[in-house]
C-alpha cells in the first residue's frame, strides 16, 4: 500500500495514506510480505489452510487461477496456477497445508493486492519497489536511539509520545556506579551511556558484541552508501548514522575498560527492578568485576570497529580508530599476561539477574575474531600467527558446519582470508570449508528442495528464544556466501534464500504476523501491538499499539515464535495456548505480561536481535543486493586470474569491472541502472576487464590479464554488475592483494 516516510516524529503518528481503490476484505489464508518486495525479487505469496493449532480447522482450498491486482483500480496485473506445497502434506512446523504462487515476473512499481476470485478472498495490500524496505529499516535503526541509557529522547529527534528525560543518571546510578560486593564511594566510577540491552535497562559486555559485531559488519558491507538522514541528534555531521549510533555503545564499552586492559563485566540492578519510563528508574545500579570474558568481548569489538571507523576519511574518525586499536591491544595484553583466568566463569555473586557469561569456547572465539579483525586493520604477524593457528579450533572446522549462530566469527574469518598477506593456504581453506557448508544440503539445499512451506527454514528445535533472530541469522549466512563469492553457481538461489528470511519476518508466516512493533503506519497491518519491555510495559501508556495511548515505539524485532515456552510453576490461570501447545511456527502471542506469565520467553527484544535484523535487511535497503557472485581465487602477477560469475539472467549482458579502491558509481538510463561501490575512473569503461552475455545458467567464465611484477602487494577491488533496468543486479565488492 502507499507508504509514509520514515523521518523522526512521524513514524507511528501518521495515519495510513487513503487509497481511492474500493476497500477490500483482507483474509488469513493469504500470506504476503506486508512492506513488499522490490522489483527483482522472487516473490511468493503462500495461500494456508490450517489444519493444527490454535486457528484450526480453517478449511481452505484456493481456485484454478490467483491473480495479483493493482490496488488503484483492481486491474489485473498478473495471473496464475496455484502450487501444491510437497503434494498437499501438512506442515509440521506451522500445521498448515499450503499452496505457493510465484508472481516474479511482476516487477512493475506499484500498490497491489493477491486475490482469489474463486472465493473473493484477499490478501494484505503490499508494494513493489526498490526502496520497499526504506522505512522498516529506518525504524530499526531508530530503535537504538530509543534504547540508549543516560540520553534523553527529545523531539524533533523522538516523537513526542516516546519522549522521555535522560535515565540512569542519579545517586548510585551510572555516573556513580559502585562495586556490586563494596559499594562505597572510593569503588565508584563513571560508567554512562551504552544501550539498554534488551527488554530491561541493564548493560551486559558479553551481550553487547552480539550487537555491535552486526552492525559494524552491516556498515562495512556497504561503506559509501550509509546516510546521515535517520533523525538522531548526530544526523547531518558528516558521519553516516549507522556508526553515530555504534559510537554511543563504543563510548560506554571504553568506560567499561579498566586500565590494565581487562573490561567489567556488567552494569545492572541487583534485582529483577524496572521503571516506566526509564526516567523514572531510581534503582541503584552496580557494576561486576572484570573477567576474561568479558575482556575477550570487548578485544573483539574494539578491533571490529577500529576497521570500520578507520575506513573513514575524517581526522576526527582516524584518531577514534586509534583510541579503538589502543582498546584492543590493552584488552590482548591482559589475556596474554592472565592465563589463569582463562576461560573465565563469572560466579554473578551479589546479583540476582543473569551472569551473562560466555562458554570457554565462545570465549576463545572472541579471541580468534579479535585477531583476525587485529591482523586486517594492522597487519600484525602474531595476529596472523594466532589465527593461522586457531582457526581450526572453531565450530566451522571441528564439524565442517558453519553454525548461523557464529556468523560474526564467520564475518571476521573471511574478512582475515581476504586481507592483504593473510596466509594463502588458511585463506583458501577458510572459504572453501565456509562456502561448502553453506552452499550444501544441510543449508541451501533445504530451501532448493523447497522444505518450508513459508520460505524460512528452520528445524523445529531451533525455535527458541530469540527465533526471529535466528531466521536473520541464517538469513545473513546465505549472503555473507555470495559477498565472498564462495559457491558462484548458487548466487541466484542464496540471494533469493536470504531475502526468504526477510519475507518470513515481514508477514510471511503462519500468523500473519510482521514481527516489527507498531508499524502499521508504515504499511505493515499485521505488525505486532505488544512486546515485553519495562518501559512499554503492560498496563502503561505504551503497553499497546492499538489500544493504549501511545503504545510502543516502532520497529523493534520481537524474541518470535518458542514452542519451548512455559510460565513460571507458580502461575494458575487459563491455558496459554498460544504460545503453547502449537505447532512450532504458532508458539507465538502477541503480549507483554511479566512474572509468572513470563511473556519475554517469546516478545522481549534484544539489541543482539535487533543488529541482525538490521544486517539482513540492510542488504536490500542500503545498496544493491549481492543477487550476482564472483567466484576468483587468489590474484597471483604474472598470471591470468581465472573468475566465474554466477546469478545472472540467462541471456544477460554481464560486465566485470575491477578498481584501485573502493567508492560509489551511480548510472541511471532508460534501459539501465547501476549502482557499483567502487571508485571509477573518470571514464567508467577503463575499468571492464570482462564483458559477456550469461549462458542459459546464469554463469559467466572470464579472465583478468596478467599483472607485472610490480603489482605485487595491490589490492584491488572487483564487482560484477548485470546491465537491467528498474533496479540493478551486481555483486557484492570482492578485495584481493595482487600476490
Amino acid at each position: 500500500m502507499p507508504r509514509v516516510s520514515c523521518l523522526p516524529g512521524l513514524l507511528g503518528s501518521v495515519l495510513a495514506l487513503v487509497t481511492s481503490a474500493p476497500a477490500q476484505t483482507v483474509d488469513p489464508h493469504l500470506r504476503v510480505d506486508q512492506f513488499g518486495y522490490r522489483p527483482n525479487a522472487r516473490k511468493v505469496a503462500v495461500l494456508r489452510s490450517a489444519v493444527q493449532g490454535f486457528d484450526a480447522p480453517a478449511p481452505y482450498t484456493p481456485g484454478a487461477t490467483i491473480e495479483v491486482r493493482r490496488l488503484a483500480d483492481q486491474a489485473i496485473v498478473w495471473s496464475g496456477a496455484p502450487v501444491s506445497w510437497r503434494g498437499g502434506i501438512v506442515h509440521a512446523e506451522s500445521g498448515d497445508r499450503v499452496w505457493w504462487v510465484e508472481f516474479s515476473a511482476l516487477r512493475t512499481p506499484g500498490s497491489y493486492y493477491v486475490h482469489d476470485p474463486a472465493s473473493a478472498r484477499s490478501s494484505v495490500p503490499f508494494d513493489i519497489a526498490p526502496d520497499v524496505y526504506d522505512a522498516a529499516l529506518r525504524a530499526a535503526v531508530r530503535v537504538f536511539f530509543y534504547q540508549r541509557s543516560g540520553f534523553a529522547k527529545s523531539p524533533p529527534y523522538a516523537d513526542p509520545r516516546w519522549a522521555d528525560g535522560a535515565s540512569h543518571l542519579g545517586p548510585e546510578q551510572d555516573t556513580d556506579c559502585r562495586a556490586v560486593l563494596n559499594p562505597v564511594p572510593s569503588t565508584s566510577r563513571d560508567l554512562r551511556g551504552g544501550w539498554y540491552d534488551a527488554g530491561d535497562y541493564n548493560k551486559y559486555v558479553n551481550f553487547a558484541d552480539a550487537a555491535v559485531s552486526p552492525l559494524l559488519s552491516a556498515y562495512l558491507d556497504a561503506p559509501h552508501y550509509w546516510p546521515d538522514d535517520f533523525g538522531i541528534p548526530e544526523s547531518g555531521n558528516g558521519i553516516p548514522d549507522l556508526l553515530d549510533e555504534i559510537r554511543f555503545e563504543l563510548d560506554w564499552l571504553l568506560r567499561m575498560q579498566n586500565v590494565d586492559g581487562s573490561l567489567l563485566h556488567k552494569v545492572s540492578v541487583t534485582d529483577f527492578s524496572a521503571s516506566s519510563p526509564p526516567s523514572t528508574d531510581t534503582a541503584p545500579r552496580r557494576y561486576a568485576p572484570a573477567t576474561a570474558s568479558a575482556t575477550a568481548t570487548g578485544c573483539h569489538v574494539f578491533a571490529h570497529a577500529a576497521v570500520a571507523f578507520g575506513s573513514r576519511p575524517e581526522p576526527a574518525m582516524q584518531n577514534y580508530a586509534q583510541q579503538l586499536d589502543a582498546a584492543a591491544a590493552a584488552a590482548w595484553n591482559w589475556l596474554v599476561l592472565n592465563p589463569s583466568q582463562i576461560p573465565s566463569s563469572y560466579n554473578n555473586q551479589g546479583f540476582a539477574n543473569v551472569a551473562a557469561e560466555d562458554s570457554p569456547y565462545e570465549q576463545d572465539m572472541s579471541r580468534l575474531a579479535a585477531a583476525c579483525w587485529r591482523f586486517v586493520r594492522t597487519g600484525d604477524p602474531a595476529m596472523r600467527a594466532w589465527v593461522d593457528n586457531h582457526h581450526v579450533d572453531s565450530h566451522l572446522f571441528q564439524w565442517g558446519w558453519a553454525s548461523p549462530w557464529e556468523s560474526d566469527l564467520h564475518t571476521a574469518l573471511l574478512a582475515y582470508a581476504d586481507a592483504k598477506d593473510s596466509t594463502a593456504s588458511v585463506a583458501a581453506a577458510i572459504r572453501q570449508t565456509f562456502g561448502n557448508s553453506v552452499a550444501g544440503g544441510s543449508h541451501l539445499g533445504r530451501y532448493q528442495n523447497g522444505e518450508d512451506a513459508y520460505g524460512a527454514h528452520l528445524f523445529a528445535q531451533d525455535y527458541t528464544w530469540g527465533s526471529n533472530s535466528t531466521k536473520a541469522l541464517h538469513g545473513s549466512q546465505f549472503l555473507l556466501a555470495n559477498r565472498h563469492g564462495l559457491a558462484a553457481a548458487d548466487a541466484r538461489d542464496l540471494h533469493d534464500a536470504a531475502e526468504g528470511f526477510v519475507h518470513y519476518l515481514h508477514g510471511v508466516n503462519p500468523l500473519g504476523l510482521t514481527f516489527l512493533t507498531n508499524m502499521r503506519a508504515a504499511g505493515a497491518e499485521g505488525s505486532v501491538d505488544e512486546m515485553y519491555h519495562a518501559w512499554f510495559g503492560d498496563g502503561t501508556p505504551w503497553d499497546n499499539a492499538t489500544t493504549s495511548l501511545y503504545g510502543p515505539a516502532p520497529g523493534y524485532l520481537t524474541g518470535g515464535a518458542n514452542p519451548f515456552f512455559a510460565p513460571d510453576p507458580s502461575y494458575a490461570g487459563p491455558s496459554l495456548a498460544p504460545p503453547q501447545g502449537q505447532p512450532a511456527q504458532k508458539s507465538y502471542r502477541d503480549w507483554n505480561t511479566s512474572w509468572p506469565e513470563n511473556s519475554w520467553e517469546v516478545t522481549e527484544p534484544s539489541i543482539g536481535y535487533q543488529a541482525n535484523y538490521v544486517r539482513l535487511l540492510a542488504a536490500y535497503t542500503i545498496a544493491p543486493a549481492p543477487r550476482l557472485a564472483m567466484q576468483m581465487g587468489e590474484v597471483l602477477a604474472g598470471s591470468p586470474t581465472s573468475v566465474m560469475l554466477g546469478g545472472a539472467g540467462s541471456g544477460q549482458l554481464v560486465a566485470l569491472t575491477v578498481a584501485l579502491g573502493r567508492g560509489r558509481y551511480s548510472l541511471s538510463l532508460p534501459f539501465l541502472e547501476l549502482d557499483l561501490g567502487l571508485s571509477l575512473q573518470a571514464n567508467a569503461g577503463d575499468n571492464i576487464f570482462g564483458i559477456a552475455f550469461a549462458d542459459s545458467q546464469g554463469r559467466v567464465v572470464a579472465q583478468l590479464a596478467a599483472l607485472p611484477p610490480q603489482a605485487i602487494g595491490a589490492t584491488l577491488w572487483f564487482q560484477a554488475a548485470e546491465l537491467v533496468d528498474i533496479e540493478p543486479s551486481q555483486s557484492a565488492v570482492i578485495e584481493r592483494t595482487v600476490r
